[in-house]
């Protein structure tokens, strides 16, 4: 049996891929092997000992201790591009209530009082005051080309606007999803400079804290209409209430209200909905649960924000060992030397790293003796060692 402690309301789609004959799930479970959860901040709890893994049903990771769970050799899953969709709509929403004003012109209609002869005559006289502008033939600028930033280019193409993309990371299946139309960017600035609407798609680094600031804001077309549906802090709020001030900035929209932004009549805020719809907490929930289940069942890493990814078919009959260890000379070397020792033949191994951790799979013919596993695990660099019986 495998415990699996849940520190969020969990969608039960999610929680149907744990069967009940092999995991015990729940917000009580003691010693657990896998934490599961959305927004609980893991900064301010006690991670316990037996945690072998960490599954975020979501995309960011900013309420984990990533780098901590590092060094104790625990993976951290999340699940990117499963709320892409939901993301995309809703930059896309923000970015016509911008264009046209919306939001000031409801508020203006919900300011007034009368009858219907009076209604009609102070909607005509005020409309003017809302005159907007139509989204074919802008530029959109998208910083970031994940999941979210590529669905974002591609509706926008749709809808008839001139797209830039910049994200000099970006991978090779995102390449392939990505709308030939959209253009290349060589720099942020660069993308900035070309563009009317900037939407920002990128993780909170200490590389892209205040991404977007004063000179950035300057470059932008105007007037311009910046989006920020990714982490709060990538945008300087000062930078861009100045720029709003100054007629830089047409309208701000984001996903993060704050006590500066708070009622600022060019302002949109949503309280956080990026996310929040029924359809991608439920595929968040199953691709984070699919992938715990796989690391605790296998061994195998998908979509882990602090390990490589490591993916090697569990041979019927075999034993695995499963070893996490820090990325320095010899240490496979010390480990099939150890298993050479205890005469135990190796069937397959994969050996993956990333940046300061290194990660190593073996099958083996035999079963792994408990001396064997504490000998490797006494291995100087070694973090972690789990023996995987299918």
């Amino acid at each position: 049996m495998f415990k699996v402690r849940t520190l969020n309301n969990i969608s039960v789609y999610g929680l149907e891929r744990l069967p009940r004959e092999r995991y015990e799930v729940g917000a009580e479970v003691q010693n657990p092997d896998a934490l599961l959860l959305r927004s609980a901040d893991l900064h301010k709890t006690e991670i316990p000992a037996s945690v072998k893994a960490i599954g975020r049903a979501g995309a960011g990771t900013n309420n984990i201790p990533v780098t901590a769970m590092s060094a104790r050799g625990v993976p951290v899953f999340n699940a990117p591009g499963a709320n892409a969709n939901a993301v995309k709509e809703l930059v896309l929403a923000a970015m016509l209530l911008a264009a046209r004003n919306i939001a000031p012109a409801l508020e203006f209609v919900r300011r007034l009082s009368g009858d219907d002869h009076t209604l009609h005559k102070l909607v005509e006289e005020g409309k003017k005051n809302y005159v907007g502008f139509e989204l074919p033939g802008r530029t959109l600028g998208v910083i970031g080309l994940g999941a979210i930033g590529v669905k974002v280019a591609n509706a926008a193409l749709d809808l008839g606007m001139d797209v830039y993309g910049y994200d000099p990371a970006m991978t090779v299946h995102n390449a392939w999803q990505l709308n030939s139309g959209v253009r290349q960017a060589l720099s942020v600035d660069d993308l900035l400079s070309k563009s009317q609407f900037v939407s920002v798609h990128v993780p909170l680094l200490d590389a892209t804290r205040k991404l977007i600031n004063t000179e950035r804001l300057r470059l932008l077309k105007k007037p311009g209409v910046l989006l920020n549906f990714a982490r709060a802090e990538i945008v300087d709020e000062d930078a861009v209430l100045a720029a709003l001030a100054d007629g830089t900035l047409h309208g701000y929209a984001c996903d993060f209200p704050s006590q500066k932004l708070q009622g600022h009549a060019r302002v949109i805020t949503t309280p956080h909905l990026g996310a929040s719809t029924a359809e991608a907490e439920d595929n968040c929930a199953v691709m984070v649960a699919d992938q715990l289940r796989e690391f605790l069942e296998t061994g195998n890493v998908r979509n882990s924000v602090n390990f490589p990814e490591a993916v090697m078919p569990l041979l019927p009959g075999k034993q695995r060992l499963a070893i996490v260890n820090a990325n320095v000379p010899n240490m496979v070397g010390q480990i099939t030397t150890a298993l050479a020792q205890h005469e135990i033949n190796i069937a397959d191994l994969l050996n993956k790293s990333r940046g300061d951790l290194a990660y190593t799979l073996v099958d083996v013919d035999q079963a792994v003796p408990a001396r064997l596993a504490a000998e490797i695990a006494a291995i100087h660099g070694v973090l972690a060692t789990r023996v995987i019986v299918p």
